[in-house]
């Protein structure tokens, strides 16, 4: 949003995404999601990046506990992020709506801001770095986002985020007409 003149926009970004990796990991690992500390980064949509060099239950690599359940863990990576990609359809089918989970991620965001909780949680703003506005784990507060963290991560997921950002600046490019 920079683009057209606006500091302080932001927007939920990946948050769902973010929780919908944590449930989904949750339920492969029989884990309450609340011990599952996972990010999706990037564009909130088909370029979107799964960290799971950094994704965690109780300081374990989750790569390292999925593969304690017997399945191949790229085949449970394949499985996790398909069900998070397309949570939406399948609730969507479920119930006909799809509005109580970013109606969630919304109110959360707007708590935090109202409380100046300084939360960090993975959500769009303008990252300088990148040139766009994308979703990184982003510590917000009464005045916005206040810091963009970027998290280590594999080179296969730094490569992802950038491929991320450059659809986006794709995006934005078309949106200017150019």
């Amino acid at each position: 949003m920079r683009t057209f003149g606006f500091t302080r926009v932001l927007s939920t970004g990946t948050f769902l995404d973010s929780l919908r990796f944590r449930f989904h990991v949750a339920r492969h690992l029989n884990v309450d999601p609340a011990s599952v500390e996972a990010n999706v980064l990037g564009e909130h949509g088909t370029s979107e990046v799964f960290m799971w060099s950094s994704a965690q239950v109780a300081g374990v690599r989750v790569l390292d506990a999925l593969q304690q359940t017997g399945r191949g863990p790229e085949e449970l990576r394949r499985s996790i992020e398909q069900e998070v990609r397309y949570a939406n359809i399948t609730i969507i089918e479920g119930n006909q709506a799809s509005q109580f989970g970013i109606g969630m991620v919304s109110a959360r965001i707007a708590e935090i801001v109202l409380r100046d909780e300084r939360g960090v949680i993975p959500i769009g703003s303008y990252n300088p770095k990148y040139g766009v506005t994308l979703s990184m784990p982003s510590v917000l507060g009464q005045t916005g986002v206040m810091q963009i963290l970027e998290p280590a991560m594999s080179q296969e997921e730094r490569q992802a985020l950038q491929r991320s950002a450059e659809t986006l600046k794709a995006a934005v490019t078309r949106i200017q007409g150019g």
